[in-house]
């Protein structure tokens, strides 16, 4: 801020603590602005030049997040990240560059906190990584010293409800009409969907997507390390996990949510992303009949599947991969691959379906069996003439699988 601003900046909040501030926050503002510009003219103060952007710029520093709550608004920006005080990026469809922000390190920790208020999480010596929420739904993660460096590191992932059907995936370029058509029936019929791909490459948008492309009148959980995902019915709880307290308890694990959430008769049971021994308790209740959707970090579908595989052994000793290979074979109906290219375009690049079968006995290190049903063509998704294996839901639910994939070919 230029000192003027800053000097009025001061002032309301002098108002504030004093409990005279009389008005909302833009009025009192916009009253020190006047009484700013007639003392001005009568003291040797340097002039406010372009009074609405320096009330805007107060405003936001006093009732939002400061220097970032215009990148906050800004609809083009899809993710912040601070590496330094001086080092300030944004991401815009999916390319990164450095802005002219610059902050001091007290200014990085003040917003850190102001953020963290309607979290109620904390971030310390102690506890130094947090996730939380922001109020308008986008995820905040950050890293303090001595874990970093040096300086305090923080990413803001923002929450875009612009992209919340298969159609505005189409409409993006994402993947193909008839893709959209076969996922978004294959969600009407209850199938097991395992979203895969790297960070960034939009595997939570896909998955909100997804998700509203179900019944409306399922009932859906989802649990999520912070929330992320948005579920567009009627009838749908939503479960973050929860820190330990400073005495280092209270903690409620992903692995817990699961479990609380098989409690509450879900219609379908939707993981926002596995990492580790929670994929377990996911591969569960999908093999007790609870149909269910999840994000995983992986390289292609395949992949996904093997990390699957491999998650659940982290979860104790009498874990072995004859149950669990088995089990992701027979739970898992489709893999969806997402990507994003280099030049910051995002697009789904295969779709994947479990045969149920192993090529070899699981304890001689057996692979799943999988049918691909979308496949890059070139630069386009199409459909690979293959017909799902697994096609009960689908007649189940009143719908033709090859009518779907022949609509595609």
């Amino acid at each position: 801020m230029t000192d003027p601003v800053q000097v009025i900046a001061d002032s309301v909040r002098s108002r504030a603590r004093r409990g005279t501030l009389g008005a909302a926050p833009e009025t009192a503002v916009r009253e020190e602005l006047r009484a700013y510009a007639e003392h001005a003219f009568a003291a040797d103060v340097p002039l406010i030049g372009d009074e609405a952007r320096a009330e805007r710029r107060i405003v936001a520093d006093l009732t939002g997040f400061g220097p970032l709550q215009p990148l906050l608004d800004d609809p083009g920006v899809e993710e912040i990240w601070i590496n330094g005080p001086t080092r300030v990026f944004v991401a815009r469809g999916g390319v990164s560059e450095l802005t002219s922000i610059v902050l001091s390190e007290q200014e990085v920790r003040d917003l850190v906190e102001r953020m963290l208020v309607s979290s109620g999480r904390r971030v310390d010596l102690a506890s130094p990584f947090v996730d939380a929420s922001l109020p308008d739904g986008s995820r905040l993660h950050v890293v303090v010293p001595d874990v970093t460096r040096r300086h305090w590191a923080v990413n803001i992932r923002k929450f875009s409800d612009r992209v919340t059907t298969l159609d505005a995936l189409v409409g993006l370029g994402s993947l193909p009409p008839a893709a959209a058509a076969f996922l978004g029936a294959a969600m009407l019929a209850g199938l097991n969907v395992l979203v895969s791909g790297a960070t960034q490459a939009g595997k939570t948008t896909l998955l909100n997507a997804l998700l509203a492309a179900g019944r409306p009148t399922d009932r859906v959980v989802t649990v999520e390390e912070t929330f992320e995902l948005r579920v567009p019915g009627r009838d749908a709880v939503a479960m973050q996990c929860r820190q330990p307290s400073l005495e280092g308890t209270g903690e409620i694990t992903l692995r817990r949510l699961i479990k609380e959430a098989l409690r509450m008769r879900p219609d379908r049971l939707v993981v926002g992303e596995v990492r580790e021994a929670e994929a377990l308790d996911l591969l569960i209740a999908l093999n007790s009949g609870v149909p269910g959707a999840c994000s995983i970090h992986a390289n292609s579908a395949r992949d996904a599947l093997v990390k699957l595989c491999t998650l659940p052994l982290l979860a104790g000793r009498n874990i072995d991969a004859g149950f669990v290979v088995p089990t992701v074979a027979s739970a898992v109906d489709l893999v969806v691959h997402c990507e994003l290219q280099r030049g910051g375009r995002r697009r789904v690049r295969e779709v994947l379906a479990p045969t149920g079968a192993l090529s070899a006995p699981a304890a001689e290190g057996g692979v799943i069996e999988a049918t691909r049903l979308f496949a890059l063509d070139g630069d386009v998704l199409r459909a690979t003439g293959g017909l799902p294996p697994k096609r009960e839901k689908f007649l189940a639910a009143g719908l033709d699988p090859a009518a779907l994939v022949g609509r595609a070919a």
